[in-house]
């Protein structure tokens, strides 16, 4: 993995697709496997606690690029429910909404975005998670309708997928965060050649 920042409290990758974040020790955060782009790692228990606090109390900004299936009805807006597992399937999320009564326990999910191009078949978002549940912003547009496009998990049955996706167009691109020393500190890393390539003809 391309280390972007390294000091001595906090080395930042630009992971690729196909990495496993929970095999290191002191992640910060998670990336879900096939999700690519800005991910930070501790190098000692005290940042470890000091990062995680920031994220914890909302305070870290984040930045994602998805294609989504289908074209969003609002160029932007704000997704806002409860999140837990799913009882049909363990691997995934599930979207509740509060006025349900098996919501019991579980936790609010909020998600921004913003289109930033519109093709026939599908919209590039950006996308700026107030909040870090669990696939998060996956289960959030395949509620809305619109699904990340190449999403095994969470896609429809036979929704369109752009030729030769090989897993979720999904990629952290920014991350805005506070350091040990006091400095604020912006990581961007750009779309990989592997997604860009796959954006759909005009």
């Amino acid at each position: 993995m391309k280390i972007i920042h390294e000091d001595e409290n906090v080395q930042v990758y630009d992971k690729p697709a196909g990495i496993n974040c929970d095999d290191f020790e002191k992640r910060i955060h998670r990336l879900d496997k096939d999700t690519s782009g800005i991910f930070l790692v501790a190098k000692n228990e005290k940042a470890l606690e000091f990062f995680q606090k920031q994220f914890q109390e909302r305070k870290v900004e984040k930045k994602y690029l998805a294609l989504v299936v289908g074209n969003l009805k609002n160029k932007e807006g704000e997704i806002k429910t409860l999140l837990g597992r799913s009882p049909k399937d363990p691997r995934k999320q599930k979207v509740y909404l509060p006025h349900e009564p098996q919501n019991e326990g579980k936790r609010e999910a909020v998600t921004r975005y913003k289109v930033l191009q519109r093709f026939k078949d599908y919209d590039l978002i950006e996308v700026k998670p107030e909040t870090g549940r669990k696939h998060q912003i996956r289960a959030h547009f395949t509620y809305l309708g619109h699904p990340i496009a190449g999403d095994k998990l969470y896609g429809f049955k036979n929704q369109p997928c752009p030729k030769g996706l090989k897993r979720q167009f999904l990629h952290a691109s920014y991350i805005k965060i506070e350091l040990p020393n006091g400095e604020i500190k912006e990581f961007q890393s750009e779309l990989p050649n592997e997604l860009k390539t796959k954006l759909p003809q005009k």
